[in-house]
């Protein structure tokens, strides 16, 4: 259902927890419809904010699951922990306090700058539920003012040097099986009363993440005055911040951790379209493409 008239639109972002999959689930006739889309030549990218598994992972998954997907560095699938990597070459950060899964830390290390024998110098929070207890939550708050390293001087600002990161902010997601369970959000958020800052967020909703993904599609040969659309479950974190700073078409699906009356929920900004899932998203836009030509 639109909510109001659609516009052309010229290629897709397109979120993977909760909208082409439920854990190692396909959501319904979401495989047939993306195969249906890359026939079609339809220019698309996927965007998670995985942070509980690699990215190889990720892509192992949706590959047994029957997705037509790329393998190996695709330009394709975007992710929040392929934007850790990115941040931690351009700042030179060496050693980060990773609240991350062992699979994804070990992503973000492979960035190449790792030095165990150096002070912490940046918290890095994703989704890891086993390191969410008060210890763990508790060295990260010791770094970020400064407590955790005696060889810092008393005279520096932690809060100047120390940043806190987070992969993605959703308060929860849908696990499994087992309905809807906490995620990284609420501890970020501790993090964030606890040591009077703001979190830096690096994947979804981020306007910086859409930018780079956008400015990877391929659009030759589309209409220059269409929209770029993303799809996803989560009104907040998939379609928010800066899906609506940039402006993009953005389509809510009744999957995943989606909720009765998410779209209507006070302080969310309502979607263009909702639809009951992904696929028919793609019947809809696929036909209008074809009666477009």
């Amino acid at each position: 259902m639109a909510v109001r008239s659609r516009p052309i639109i010229r290629a897709l972002l397109i979120d993977i927890s909760g909208t082409l999959m439920i854990g190692s689930t396909p959501t319904p006739r979401a495989v047939r419809a993306l195969a249906e889309l890359r026939r079609s030549g339809f220019p698309f990218r996927f965007c998670s904010n995985t942070s509980k598994e690699s990215t190889s992972v990720l892509q192992k998954r949706m590959l047994d699951a029957g997705f037509d997907v790329q393998t190996g560095e695709s330009p394709e699938l975007w992710t929040s922990l392929k934007a850790v990597q990115s941040l931690i070459r351009s700042r030179g950060l060496r050693r980060p306090y990773f609240l991350l899964s062992e699979p994804a830390k070990d992503e973000c290390i492979s960035a190449g700058l790792y030095d165990p024998d150096v002070p912490y110098d940046a918290v890095i929070v994703g989704l890891a539920p086993t390191l969410f207890d008060y210890d763990h939550l508790n060295s990260a708050f010791r770094i970020l003012v400064g407590e955790r390293d005696s060889r810092k001087r008393c005279d520096e600002d932690p809060k100047a040097s120390i940043p806190l990161i987070a992969l993605h902010k959703a308060r929860y997601i849908e696990s499994s099986g087992h309905g809807l369970a906490l995620g990284p959000g609420p501890f970020v958020a501790a993090l964030e009363n606890a040591t009077e800052r703001e979190a830096e967020v690096l994947g979804k909703p981020s306007k910086a993440f859409f930018q780079a993904v956008i400015e990877s599609l391929d659009c030759e040969g589309r209409d220059p005055e269409g929209c770029i659309a993303v799809i996803g479950d989560d009104i907040e974190t998939d379609l928010g911040g800066g899906a609506i700073e940039l402006c993009l078409w953005r389509i809510l699906v009744k999957t995943g951790k989606y909720r009765a009356g998410d779209e209507t929920k006070d302080g969310v900004h309502p979607p263009d379209e909702v639809c009951d899932s992904f696929a028919e998203f793609v019947e809809s836009l696929l036909s209008a493409h074809v009666a477009q030509q």
